[in-house]
């Protein structure tokens, strides 16, 4: 276990910097007696943690006042440093307990101490960057609502605010670690932290400050040596996923084409998987958009994979979206027959989308519209969704339109309607219109008597009826508008006339 896993059994990096557990054949390198002392205390500090938060605090207060006489006493006539390696680990450990107690105040308070601990401390750079990571990873859990503790929220309490201290833990950790203006300078503690403030700022819907921050992260990746490396690849698809979400906030679909196309050309770089699963997510709503169905129901599918790689429970969100596509796209393939998928099947939040596409696939459409009017929380809910919902009614409507009317010749459109779920006949001629335009029908509509007529191209009767009659509608509303403008303009002229002729004198 990590430091940043539970409280009740904690294992923490602390163990395994120095001044932890440390082995050696040779004895004269042994820690001396006062060192042994101070990790004894320390030790015993911890272990009041889980019976008395407040006795356990002040321990390491103490252990944080020895360790500094020590210093001041080895390091006589010179400048001592305030602060050691067990005074780190003390003041992280009481920046713990605040988080537990829930006061915003004393945890930002305390947070500044840690800070000054690494600026006037000896405090080595591993054991800075492994503590101020834990303590950054520790406040997105919080802002998050769920701090690693099994899972739960482990807030004792109301009193502290995620919002309040996010901002002032990232803005205090970004001016100390700048990579130029820092006290102590650390481009990869400043890069992690303001990416964190990015993704902050984005769920704050602060447009402004997160573009600032965009080309802040940019700047610095450009002024990083020009050899391409594993961690700079990986640092353009962590922007790369910022950027993406701020595009697809603001609808920009010309920005967002780009920036996923310059994602998915990274090559190299090792992301977490939720970094590359949000890319692909966000590029499949993309392909959604463009309605290239096809496309998204591959994008989805590996952004699926990659929430599942995670551990991560949007994955069953992602898998909607993925039978959505699949849906639209018309694919005879079962998106729960792969394997990675199959495990998620009756799931109870995946079962209403099961139903779903088992009814797509069997043009069952009395049952289809049954299951979306019997699961409008679980399906409808979903704000994506709900967006492609009439999209999906008119695809299934199309292939069962085409499976009732194959065996006909002649077909009356209220027949179809009612194979259709009782729609109005208008909406049969509509989709009836579609068809015969992009191919999948060949056939006329026969308005005046309300009836399909299947036929060839070679027949005589086959000239597109509907097309010429549509054709002449369109250019009689033409007509008809530029006929009312012209008149509204010869009145407007005439009424002009007669006011400059009142006026003048005969």
């Amino acid at each position: 276990m990590s430091d940043e896993e539970s409280y009740e059994y904690e294992y923490d990096d602390d163990d395994m910097d120095e001044g932890g557990f440390e082995y050696t054949d040779d004895e004269g390198e042994q820690a001396n007696d006062s060192e042994v002392a101070l990790e004894n205390a320390y030790y015993n500090s911890k272990g009041l943690r889980e019976t008395d938060l407040q006795e356990a605090a002040n321990e390491f207060e103490k252990v944080i006042i020895q360790e500094r006489e020590e210093l001041a006493t080895k390091n006589e006539g010179d400048d001592p440093k305030k602060y050691g390696p067990w005074s780190f680990k003390c003041i992280k450990q009481l920046v713990k307990l605040q988080f537990r107690i829930g006061n915003t105040d004393s945890a930002l308070a305390v947070y500044s101490r840690l800070l000054d601990c690494i600026a006037e401390g000896n405090v080595s750079p591993n054991a800075v960057e492994k503590g101020i990571s834990g303590m950054t990873e520790r406040v997105a859990s919080l802002l998050q609502g769920v701090v690693m503790r099994g899972g739960t929220d482990v807030r004792l309490n109301n009193s502290i605010d995620p919002q309040t201290l996010a901002l002032s833990v990232y803005d205090s950790t970004l001016r100390i670690f700048h990579p130029t203006t820092g006290s102590c300078p650390n481009e990869r503690l400043w890069f992690k932290t303001n990416l964190k403030y990015g993704q902050l700022l984005y769920e704050m819907n602060e447009t402004t400050k997160l573009q600032q921050v965009l080309r802040d992260l940019q700047t610095a990746q450009e002024q990083v040596t020009g050899e391409v490396s594993g961690s700079n690849n990986t640092q353009s698809l962590e922007i790369h996923a910022l950027q993406m979400q701020l595009y697809s906030r603001q609808k920009n679909s010309k920005k967002l084409r780009e920036v996923f196309k310059k994602a998915m050309a990274v090559r190299g770089g090792i992301p977490h998987p939720r970094t590359l699963a949000c890319i692909q997510e966000l590029g499949g709503k993309m392909n959604m958009q463009a309605k290239e169905y096809e496309a998204a129901t591959k994008v989805f599918f590996q952004a699926f994979k990659s929430y599942d790689e995670a551990g991560d429970q949007s994955r069953l969100r992602c898998l909607k979206y993925l039978v959505l596509a699949s849906m639209l796209h018309g694919s005879s393939i079962n998106p729960f027959d792969s394997q990675e998928a199959r495990p998620y099947r009756d799931d109870p939040e995946i079962a209403a989308m099961t139903n779903l596409v088992h009814a797509f696939q069997n043009n069952e459409i009395h049952k289809f519209e049954r299951i979306l009017q019997q699961n409008k929380s679980q399906i409808m809910g979903d704000e994506f969704i709900c967006e492609y919902v009439t999209d999906l009614l008119r695809t299934i409507r199309k292939q069962v339109l085409r499976q009732v009317v194959k065996p006909y010749t002649k077909i009356s459109l209220e027949a179809i309607s009612k194979a259709l779920n009782n729609i109005p006949v208008t909406d049969v001629e509509n989709l009836l219109v579609g068809l015969i335009l992009d191919g999948s029908l060949d056939g006329q509509i026969d308005q005046v008597t309300g009836v399909y007529k299947r036929g060839s191209n070679n027949d005589t009767f086959c000239d597109n009826t509907i097309l010429t009659t549509l054709k002449f509608e369109a250019m009689k509303n033409i007509t008809s508008a530029l006929e009312d403008i012209a008149i509204s303009t010869t009145n407007a002229r005439m009424t002009d006339g007669n006011t400059a002729m009142r006026g003048m004198v005969h």
